[in-house]
């Protein structure tokens, strides 16, 4: 398993971020589009990212360069979260995503008082993406027709995935 190490981002991190937000097949599935310019990615990163609650920076290597970024957003019900991972391709299919899930999974159950759930949605079109969710420990629930729209269509989610505290033993 790669090794991997999460911490918040910065603003100086906009420039790591820019490497793989500014690439079109990572932002396939992601809900923006490709960043042209580091002006908007900053501004997401100050207004968005900074103030909230769960997003973290996921650096490959122990003080190394942002690759990635993983999140969990706080849901309706306090008691669950929904998870968010994006990676940079230059790292997809050597375990640095499954990591970053595990790694997040600890820490966020640790650090979010009332948290038991965490779900992760995915694009049906999307297999690596389910493939990490599964190996980080997460299992299928079911498939959500028409879900959400992105990027000009409905969208199918392959499966809710889920995590529970109790069972985090299992999951990380």
């Amino acid at each position: 398993m790669a090794e991997v190490t999460l911490r918040r981002f910065e603003l100086t991190d906009v420039d790591a971020m820019m490497a793989w937000a500014s690439d079109p097949q990572v932002a396939a599935f992601c809900r923006w589009e490709p960043y042209e310019s580091r002006e908007p990615l900053l501004a997401f990163l100050r207004d968005t990212v900074l103030p909230h609650p769960w997003f973290r920076a996921v650096c490959a290597v122990p003080g190394g360069a942002v690759v990635g970024a993983v999140s969990v957003a706080p849901t309706a019900e306090r008691c669950r979260g929904e998870l968010g991972y994006v990676l940079a391709r230059a790292h997809w299919g050597k375990g640095v995503a499954t990591a970053a899930v595990r790694r997040a999974l600890r820490d966020v159950f640790a650090e979010v008082e009332g948290l038991r759930r965490v779900e992760a949605l995915v694009d049906v079109d999307n297999p690596a993406s389910q493939r990490v969710a599964e190996k980080a420990g997460f299992r299928r629930e079911g498939v959500l027709r028409r879900h959400y729209w992105h990027k000009g269509r409905a969208r199918d989610m392959r499966s809710v995935v889920t995590c529970e505290f109790h069972e985090f033993h299992w999951c990380g």
